[in-house]
């Protein structure tokens, strides 16, 4: 459901979860504080699952350059809910009201996660390069506390670890999107895995020469 009033209490919890999530895969997703999650449940730009009283999931969406652009973050689902279909219609519930407040606004993503690369498709969205995602800086500011940010800043914004995908309403909807998709998974996924060889490579070779100059320094001293 839209996330209401009634909800603020379990805003400590979803950032608790948020950053769990982002420990166990060694990957980032932007840390928010409670206050900005309880913010977002008061506008009514947060999609909540619970059962009974229990936290199962959750999503919000952000927009940036000005409405120009729409993304759906910190999508989590509660451990005990995994592998339920629930992150599916979470994103569809998220989607849905970024489509009803934004009906002309691009809705993007950035991730490493090819489920969740399958839904977004599923939902019309289609990768892309970060260079037709939103320019906006306080975006780009979030993924800081992602611990491959060295790679982002590296590269000039051009690659990273994640993938960006964006759904456009302007543009028509392509036939059997989702079976195009599930055609090119593996290239998609071995894709993913030598992008993560390549900079994996080059953070080691990084370390190496810093440590080169450290001896050297101290050889010196």
């Amino acid at each position: 459901m839209v996330a209401n009033s009634n909800h603020l209490k379990y805003a400590e919890q979803i950032c608790n979860l948020i950053e769990e999530a982002a420990y166990a895969r060694g990957t980032g997703i932007a840390k928010r504080s409670p206050e900005y999650v309880c913010a977002k449940i008061n506008e009514g730009k947060a999609i909540i699952a619970l059962d009974k009283d229990n936290l199962a999931g959750f999503c919000y969406i952000e927009t940036w350059a000005h409405d120009k652009y729409v993304a759906n973050s910190g999508l989590i689902v509660a451990e005990e809910y995994r592998n339920l279909g629930l992150a599916k219609k979470i994103k569809a519930k998220a989607f849905e009201l970024s489509r009803k407040k934004y009906p002309d606004t691009k809705i993007f993503g950035i991730t490493t996660s090819l489920a969740v690369m399958k839904i977004n498709s599923e939902l019309g969205y289609r990768p892309v390069t970060f260079s037709e995602l939103t320019d906006d800086e306080n975006f780009w500011k979030g993924c800081q506390s992602c611990p491959n940010y060295d790679i982002l800043t590296r590269t000039n914004r051009k690659n990273c670890l994640c993938t960006g995908m964006l759904y456009d309403p302007n543009q028509p909807k392509q036939k059997n999107q989702k079976e195009n998709f599930l055609k090119k998974i593996k290239i998609y996924e071995r894709l993913l895995k030598l992008k993560q060889l390549l900079f994996f490579e080059q953070n080691k070779k990084k370390k190496e020469k810093k440590n080169s100059k450290e001896i050297k320094d101290k050889l010196l001293v």
